[in-house]
């Protein structure tokens, strides 16, 4: 059973994160980087996004993003490419 006012809460990047309810993993790259994106994932302004998406250990597709709900305990990384060395 689960409990109605209970807030779903995932790691993100090592830290306790709660979610707003039934959350995307393109909800929650929108609002980890402040843009807006496309149901395709990449980004409203036509910019480039360089984040990369792993859920329990398992990359997920930027063209999955949107179809993919985030649950109670999943382990949510987030990377972001980095240019130089």
């Amino acid at each position: 059973m689960t409990d109605p006012d209970h807030s779903p809460t995932i790691v993100l990047n090592g830290a306790r994160h709660e979610l707003p309810g039934a959350t995307s993993a393109l909800d929650l790259i929108a609002d980890v980087t402040g843009r807006e994106l496309n149901p395709d994932g990449t980004p409203a302004d036509g910019g480039r996004l360089g984040i990369a998406l792993a859920v329990d250990g398992e990359v997920i597709r930027r063209g999955a993003w949107s179809g993919f709900a985030l649950a109670d305990g999943h382990t949510v990384d987030v990377v972001t490419a980095v240019q130089g060395g």
